[in-house]
């Protein structure tokens, strides 16, 4: 047998390995799947429903198609009815983050390119710091009823408000076969398409905003799904001269959809096309007017395995008027800014993103992964100043040991630029920690 032979072999065997057996990803959440631990709470006391039937039960809990890789899919403790028709469970997880920064201190727990300092005091180089903030409570409820179907309650809150640590309220939807109605995920984001970060923000290019909706969502035939949706409009974040123009309230709902085709075992792989659009207005205080525009935006995301222990994760995203949607740019009034050639007017800078991510299990604890991705803002170049940003670098790469399936631990390291229009520059560093304990 040539060696030529025995290559081809060794890279046939190699793509197919996702088709023979699950990936460790996968066994991951196997794992998880595996911790539960199910409290039958009605019925008979002396049966007890086939674990076939608990698991299928359980099943509903990971069927989530706007889940971040880092979020438990359901709790550790789950009450269930002896037909299995019904589960509930409360969860959460309390995360501790410390970090390292030299090279100027960026002003908080995430790392946000955006937010490097370009002319540092020298005696805020480095820091120091250490947060509770991300530290999660939730509560999700699923159940089959024969006249309603399959149906989900979700409640989820975190402490990184106010000071990092107030209360906040994050999602609160519930699903009705393939309808959604509450505070959930907006239909441009693709969050499973995120890899993991110790770094509590994540990739600057990254879509997470959430918003009251009402979405419809199908998949035909395992493998196709789509989308649409209409959201509460999102706040605005404009830059107008003062006197010269302001916000009129929206009234308009935002229009999200997407467009899916997913493979693998778990149905978790797969290539979105996601669209939004938004209605902008404001009025001109020089000319007394009402002015209309519509904003619109692009994404296409991934994640996939090439080979069993490895995830690529991967989005490409851009617009207009769609700045305050997430990521490095809705730290800025970036959805509407002034136009110095006409006092008054406002328009809608156009923004572009990209991300590629690779996460590789060496074994279904132990995992690593990568980041890399930019931000970048388009305005007119003769109406900004050289100091304002022009585009932000991202960079991680990161060390997991899940020590149990709820208990993990995590190293990263940070790297970021920013870049001014004046062609200045400046980078910063971090090495964070990361223990998380879900429950």
């Amino acid at each position: 047998m040539n060696k030529h032979l025995i290559s081809a072999l060794a890279i046939a065997s190699v793509a197919c390995l996702p088709l023979q057996a699950r990936n460790s990803r996968q066994a991951h959440v196997d794992s998880l799947k595996a911790s539960h631990k199910v409290i039958i709470i009605d019925g008979d006391r002396s049966s007890r429903p086939s674990e076939d039937s608990i698991a299928r039960m359980m099943q509903i809990f990971y069927e989530d198609q706007f889940r971040l890789a880092t979020e438990p899919a359901a709790p550790q403790f789950m009450f269930m009815t002896r037909n299995t028709n019904f589960a509930m469970g409360i969860g959460g997880a309390v995360k501790l983050r410390a970090w390292y920064d030299w090279h100027g201190a960026l002003p908080g727990v995430s790392f946000t390119p955006y937010q490097i300092p370009m002319h540092p005091d020298q005696a805020d180089m480095r820091a120091l710091g250490v947060t509770p903030s991300g530290t999660q409570l939730y509560l999700k409820a699923a159940g089959r009823s024969e006249k309603l179907g399959t149906y989900s309650l979700y409640i989820e809150g975190e402490f990184s408000g106010y000071n990092d640590v107030g209360f906040k309220l994050n999602k609160a939807y519930a699903t009705l076969n393939d309808w959604t109605i509450g505070l959930a995920s907006t239909t441009f984001s693709d969050p499973a398409a995120l890899p993991p970060t110790v770094d509590a923000a994540g990739p600057n290019n990254k879509i997470d905003a959430a918003a009251v909706l009402v979405r419809y969502m199908h998949t035909w035939k395992d493998h196709w799904s789509l989308a649409a949706s209409i959201e509460n409009p999102a706040k605005l974040k404009i830059a107008g001269e003062e006197n010269e123009s302001k916000l009129v309230r929206q009234w308009v709902p935002d229009l999200g959809v997407f467009a899916q085709y997913q493979w693998g075992q778990d149905g978790m792989q797969h290539v979105r096309l996601s669209a939004t659009t938004r209605e902008m207005s404001y009025r001109n205080l020089i000319e007394g007017k009402n002015h209309h525009t519509v904003a619109w935006g692009l994404q296409l995301s991934t994640i996939f395995n090439p080979i069993r222990p490895l995830t690529v994760f991967a989005t490409v995203n851009g617009g207009r008027g769609i700045a305050s949607l997430g990521g490095d740019l809705m730290l800025n009034n970036y959805d509407m800014v002034s136009d110095p050639d006409e006092p008054g007017t406002l328009y809608a800078p156009h923004v572009l993103g990209y991300m590629v991510g690779l996460q590789y299990y060496f074994t279904p604890k132990i995992s690593a992964s990568t980041a890399w991705g930019q931000a970048r803002y388009y305005p007119r170049k003769h109406a900004v100043g050289g100091d304002e940003y022009k585009y932000g670098v991202y960079g991680a790469a990161n060390v997991f040991y899940n020590i149990t399936p709820r208990v993990q631990v995590g190293i990263g390291y940070n790297v970021g630029k920013r870049q001014n229009f004046d062609n200045s520059s400046r980078t910063a560093h971090r090495l964070g920690l990361l223990a998380a304990f879900a429950f």
